[in-house]
């Protein structure tokens, strides 16, 4: 390898001489299995917001994307029961501060 190619691998941060560094290693499968997944899609005038419940071996999680906010907010819960108390209070919140549910069921692919 040439001077000029060290440095530019310096510059971005690559290191090419090591390309069989991670071949070998297995990867870890600590993946929770899924147990329920609940999505709705909510619309109030021109905005469409998100709201989403799973359901896995290790908890559970609300997530919630509004059109006002920058970043999605998601929480975990230990207790499923908990977590689906929360999801419907807050679909229940939502409903009552004028937004409407364009869709509620499970993920749609494709």
């Amino acid at each position: 390898m040439s001077e000029r190619d060290d440095i530019f691998d310096e510059l971005i941060g690559a290191d090419t001489d090591d390309t069989d560094e991670f071949e070998d290693e297995p990867e870890e499968d600590d993946d929770a299995e899924t147990l329920a997944l609940r999505t709705v899609v909510l619309r109030k005038r021109e905005m469409i917001a998100l709201l989403g419940l799973k359901h896995t071996t290790r908890g559970s999680m609300i997530v919630h994307v509004d059109p006002r906010q920058t970043l999605p907010v998601a929480k975990t819960y230990e207790d499923m029961d908990e977590a689906a108390h929360w999801f419907r209070r807050s679909l229940a919140t939502s409903l009552d501060n004028g937004w409407r549910i364009v869709y509620d069921g499970a993920p749609l692919v494709g």
